[in-house]
């Protein structure tokens, strides 16, 4: 169990969205070899997960180095999230978000994501019980609507509703889900995006930290970005193009970057690859998330194509990190940063 002190306050500006199967411990570790500043998310935990779920460390363990890092929750039920919210909080973590965004059919039977939109007053009641258990922030990330609902009527009266409840933080996903005629795959690129419904949300409530998500991919479109938002959200940009997350903090923040090269980020996780194989886990289960590190340079392909082939094997260590890391052209630090 982590045993940190937490953060009173957390800088929400740039934060890692929470994705089912990538936003891992071990996503995380990494992401945090690029950035110290940045929020991070782990992937959605149900709550049937957590309180039923054998070992708990599966779902809820993490790293020191992660801090600071919020677990974000599927369910709809108050008394289970507000357990949950608890056992989050005891865990360490800074902040507990409530997944209102999901489009999945597997969690819409529960109840859980987008689906929640729907249903502003069972949310206020979740977020109602949550906050009366835990200190750390309790936050909600949701859509602009879903289906046939009005982008600016219903989602006032959902922000309005929670916002009543004591939710003082929205991440806000740009789009529509559409539950019905849509895949979740295709509920991430096919409703347009709708940025101005976000910024007016950020007008017509300046006391609540209004955040935004949904198809940004630069810096430049961050820093655009929250000059009509307080914080911005980057998804699968962050995920596949791992270093644009090391620019985060000289660019958004103003602090000095954590790494100067590819190189030197890759080297930082050989002491965590090597805590994580002695504990038990495969190399291929830190290794993957470190496939986009070389997206676009001299050598990437033979880094990705070697551990593609090697680290899954068992018996596979840090022999082999350090081969694919070889194939790749080491740049100075003038190219490296650029």
């Amino acid at each position: 169990m982590n045993t940190r002190k937490k953060r009173n306050t957390l800088d929400r500006t740039f934060s890692v969205a929470p994705m089912m199967d990538w936003t891992t411990r071990d996503y995380r570790a990494f992401a945090r070899t690029l950035t110290r500043e940045a929020l991070l998310y782990t992937e959605m935990v149900t709550t049937g997960a957590i309180l039923h779920g054998s070992p708990r460390e599966r779902f809820l363990g993490f790293s020191d180095v992660e801090h600071p890092v919020a677990l974000q929750l599927g369910g709809s039920d108050p008394a289970a999230l507000a357990e949950c919210a608890a056992i989050a909080a005891a865990w360490g973590y800074d902040e507990v978000n409530l997944n209102v965004g999901c489009p999945s059919d597997r969690v819409q039977n529960n109840l859980i994501g987008a689906c929640l939109m729907e249903h502003p007053a069972k949310v206020a009641a979740a977020v109602r019980a949550m906050q009366a258990v835990v200190s750390i922030p309790v936050t909600v990330k949701c859509r602009i609507g879903v289906d046939e609902q009005d982008e600016d009527a219903d989602l006032a009266r959902f922000i309005g509703t929670v916002a009543d409840a004591g939710c003082e933080v929205f991440i806000v996903h740009a789009r529509k889900a559409w539950l019905e005629g849509l895949s979740p795959k295709e509920n991430r690129d096919v409703p347009p995006l709708n940025y101005p419904r976000v910024h007016r949300l950020k007008t017509q409530h300046p006391d609540l930290h209004i955040g935004i998500n949904g198809g940004i991919k630069t810096l430049d479109d961050c820093q655009a970005q929250l000059e009509k938002v307080d914080s911005v959200m980057i998804g699968r940009e962050a995920y596949q193009n791992p270093w644009l997350l090391a620019g985060v903090d000289a660019a958004l923040y103003g602090t000095p970057s954590t790494v100067k090269s590819r190189h030197d980020a890759a080297r930082a996780m050989r002491s965590y690859i090597d805590k994580r194989l002695t504990d038990g886990a495969k190399l291929n289960h830190v290794t993957r998330h470190l496939m986009g590190l070389f997206q676009g340079c001299p050598g990437g392909r033979q880094f990705r194509r070697h551990l593609s082939e090697n680290a899954h094997r068992d018996g596979a260590g840090l022999e082999v990190f350090d081969e694919a890391l070889a194939k790749v052209r080491e740049l100075d630090t003038a190219s490296a940063v650029a």
